[in-house]
């Protein structure tokens, strides 16, 4: 069986797309298969997977006919992955050289199904270590815990079993990988931490950081989520966990349209002023921690009109508007 297989989703990426392929032939642990599924690139990335494919056979390639996204994109490319273990690269990023063999190293020491790489966050003109918590070990449930809030990120190696069980949540083009790393974290043992490096290129016009209408789709992203914990019968206090996490997400998306719902269209501010008020009644107050729930702008109200109050006052109080979120 092979060691690794490394998924690398490819979409009009040929500004990148040797450095980043370039990274994987280079790592010190020769046994991988590198599996690069071009999501209906319009630019020249399908010729330059053309011509590393024939430079290394550890490269393989599949050439989508459409733009599904990178979720669809990287379950296209697990269900060819041979690997003991998987993990991804994205196509404008790159792995330090020993990256990948200091994570196996990780799995055949500790026994650990997930390990956790670290991540230099690489602007044009510097480069920031995400910063982790000091732990060998995390067992899965508090990894989960722990990724709700991220402490911890969702950069990893893990498991080709887990990862074949759970692949990639499509429900949503942005957000929805969230989903996937915290049910990874959840059916893991232990989840471990390696010093290899995964370099994660910045871009100011990445799609998280662009105002759009979007940004609404974190809610259904969170629903997904929720929806497979309940098929998976998890325990009072992980829905808990996830519900409460779910409250503080609707807040904050609510943070987004009130300082930016200028920006949108009348159409788009009604869409997702109804998706905020659509997620505001299905949320089970019950398990909300009464804590969170007496703070000021994260009270729940009696009613959809009071929320609404609440909330303008809080984010007006704040200073909120006008500024980024």
């Amino acid at each position: 069986m092979t060691k690794v297989t490394v998924l690398v989703a490819v979409y009009n990426a040929s500004a990148y797309l040797a450095e980043c392929l370039d990274s994987l032939l280079n790592q010190t642990l020769r046994d991988i298969q590198i599996v690069c599924v071009d999501d209906g690139s319009t630019d020249a990335s399908q010729t330059i997977l053309s011509d590393y494919a024939q430079k290394d056979d550890r490269i393989e390639t599949i050439l989508l006919d459409a733009n599904h996204g990178q979720a669809y994109a990287r379950n296209v490319g697990l269900q060819k992955a041979k690997g003991e273990y998987v993990c991804f690269l994205d196509a404008d990023d790159w792995y330090a050289a020993d990256a990948l063999d200091l994570a196996v190293k990780v799995f055949e020491k500790d026994k650990v199904d997930a390990v956790l790489f670290n991540v230099s966050m690489d602007y044009p003109d510097h480069s920031v270590i995400y910063p982790l918590p000091d732990f060998e070990s995390l067992d899965g449930k508090e990894a989960f815990r722990m990724s709700l809030t991220w402490q911890i990120h969702g950069v990893y190696m893990i498991r080709a079993g887990i990862h074949k069980r759970f692949p990639y949540d499509t429900t949503c083009r942005l957000y929805s990988d969230d989903n996937t790393t915290r049910l990874h974290f959840l059916h893991s043992q232990r989840v471990g931490r390696c010093s290899g490096v995964y370099h994660y290129r910045q871009h100011a016009g990445s799609a998280t950081h662009v105002v759009s209408v979007r940004r609404f789709d974190y809610l259904r992203a969170n629903e997904s989520m929720k929806r497979s914990l309940v098929d998976l019968n998890v325990s009072q206090e992980i829905m808990s966990l996830y519900e409460n996490h779910r409250w503080l997400n609707l807040v904050g998306v609510y943070m987004f349209y009130f300082v930016h719902g200028k920006e949108l269209t009348k159409e788009e501010r009604c869409y997702g002023l109804a998706e905020l008020r659509r997620v505001w009644e299905n949320i089970d107050r019950r398990l909300l921690s009464r804590r969170q729930t007496l703070k000021f702008g994260y009270c729940p109200m009696p009613s959809w009109t009071l929320f609404r109050v609440q909330e303008w006052l809080y984010f007006t109080l704040r200073g909120f508007l006008g500024k980024n979120v």
